[in-house]
């Protein structure tokens, strides 16, 4: 048994990214558990997008983890930017700062064992050995041992010092030692460590979860939560009008019209929707089309015609809600000129769990048949789409992106996204120059350089034309009124909190 701990402040708290707070709708914060004995109703919720793979913590299911709020690990990103405790209390850099040692709180797994260094080091360890490598570790070569009785150290082969932000990322989630099967799956089902647990998993429809009572952060409000997966953002806005579920997400803007005024939570994020080019294969290797496709796209008729209001034109890879990108953004070098389509058909992807993509595509398509190319659109969900986007079967897509998800770290998404041993590069782009800037700022430690590196590495990935930002958005959610404390998130990895209740 280990010795009781102090409660600490976490030793070293990363320089700010984001302006403002985590909203939350009522009076209560999320992080407020209220009396021990209290209880409420369960939560009917309904989310956009499917798990594509049976809820593994290394892809983009993770997310769904964090967001219903089942999985966590050592820290968790505030809006601000911050690195702040979670399963870890503290933590401090060694070595300059190639290793980091966490001290662990008191918490326990939903299976009811102890959150102890060993079963910590080893969920870290699967994660740095998962195939494909989780987006937060693209490039990085991560360890984890444990040290003494409460510790953790965390290592990297070269100084890393975005750490405690990378170790935010729902990809790292820490589950139980029983989660992990000798074939390499993880069962997040009753081995997480959150205020709900998951207990009942219907294909990739619905999810049901218990409030786990021994969450270290207080008991949970609500008793449970069930979870709905509509793909079809129509119906997730008719299941909150008709009162079938309490909180949907990912309204799409021609519906919130039709909802009642006090149920429509427009919230500024990070997502941007862009159109990504296949530098690999296909029309857009050659850079001169790429800088056609550039030409003749007008931002403005997409930001007024589909996102009525809920976006603005995209003035880079890093928008407004992000207050320091601006005044650090520089112009593009080096483009390409120009040069006709003569006719040249392509296919443009998206998908449509979010509504407005395929609009934007729509939009897309008429304005490049004006330019001279031939267009045909892909319209799938997201889950269907996935596998054929990464294999590089379209010439283009159009996606929604929230740059800050991944770690909080304007780097390590230039990283996954830009490089060529990015892991969700979906441009395909491999380009020495952006490597090479984007290397540099990964290894620049003080906040305010690492942001003016970022956007020096931002000004070279648009020089290449391999992504077209298109508009930086507002999400809606919607929430019903009898809802307390929903989490309006930035960052959206985070949907119901501790306090959220009806």
């Amino acid at each position: 048994m280990r010795s009781p701990r102090r409660r600490l402040t976490a030793g070293l708290l990363l320089a700010p990214l984001l302006s403002g707070c985590f909203s939350t709708t009522g009076a209560d914060s999320s992080s407020d558990s209220g009396p021990s004995g209290s209880g409420g109703g369960r939560l009917r919720v309904a989310l956009a997008f499917p798990p594509t793979e049976n809820y593994s913590p290394y892809g983009q299911d993770a997310v769904a983890l964090s967001r219903l709020g089942v999985a966590e690990g050592l820290t968790r990103l505030d809006a601000n930017g911050t690195a702040v405790p979670a399963l870890a209390e503290s933590w401090s850099s060694e070595r300059g700062g190639r290793s980091w040692l966490f001290t662990l709180r008191e918490a326990r797994f939903q299976d009811g064992t102890e959150v102890t260094p060993g079963a910590v080091a080893a969920a870290l360890t699967h994660a740095a050995e998962a195939e494909p490598a989780p987006a937060a570790l693209s490039g990085v070569k991560l360890t984890a041992r444990a040290v003494g009785d409460d510790r953790v150290e965390v290592a990297t082969a070269e100084a890393d010092p975005v750490l405690p932000l990378r170790l935010t990322n729902p990809n790292l989630a820490v589950f139980s030692p029983k989660a992990y099967g000798k074939d390499g799956r993880v069962s997040p089902v009753g081995t997480a460590t959150g205020p709900f647990e998951l207990t009942e998993v219907t294909g990739d429809t619905t999810a049901a979860l218990n409030r786990f009572d021994d969450y270290w952060g207080g008991r949970a409000q609500a008793s449970g939560i069930d979870a709905r997966f509509v793909s079809d953002g129509t119906a997730r806005a008719n299941a909150l009008r008709t009162g079938d579920v309490d909180i949907a997400e990912a309204i799409p803007v021609a519906q919130v019209a039709s909802l009642e005024k006090a149920t429509v939570h427009p919230n500024n994020t990070a997502r941007n929707t862009s159109l990504f080019l296949n530098t690999r294969t296909g029309v857009f290797r050659d850079a001169g089309l790429r800088a056609a496709v550039r030409e003749a796209i007008d931002t403005s008729t997409v930001a007024k015609g589909v996102f009525e209001g809920y976006a603005g034109p995209a003035q880079g890879l890093f928008g407004p809600a992000l207050t320091w990108a601006a005044g650090k953004r520089t112009e593009p070098t080096g483009r390409a000129k120009a040069a006709s389509p003569k006719g040249r058909s392509i296919t443009i992807a998206t998908y449509s769990d979010r509504p407005e993509l395929p609009e934007t595509a729509q939009v897309l398509q008429q304005q490049l048949e004006k330019a001279g190319f031939k267009v045909k659109l892909e319209v799938r969900t997201y889950a269907r789409l996935e596998t054929d986007l990464l294999a590089r079967k379209f010439d283009a897509a159009v996606a929604s992106r929230n740059m800050m998800l991944d770690t909080g770290d304007p780097v390590t998404v230039l990283a996954g996204d830009f490089t060529c041993d990015g892991s969700y590069n979906l441009a395909f782009l491999c380009d020495r120059n952006v490597d090479r800037l984007v290397a540099a700022a990964g290894a620049e430690s003080d906040p305010g350089r690492r942001q003016d590196a970022a956007m020096k590495a931002e000004a070279a990935i648009l020089g290449t034309d391999a992504v077209i930002p298109l508009v930086h958005l507002k999400v809606v959610t919607g929430i019903g009124t009898s809802v307390k404390g929903a989490v309006l998130d930035p960052y959206e990895r985070e949907f119901v909190g501790t306090g959220t209740r009806r």
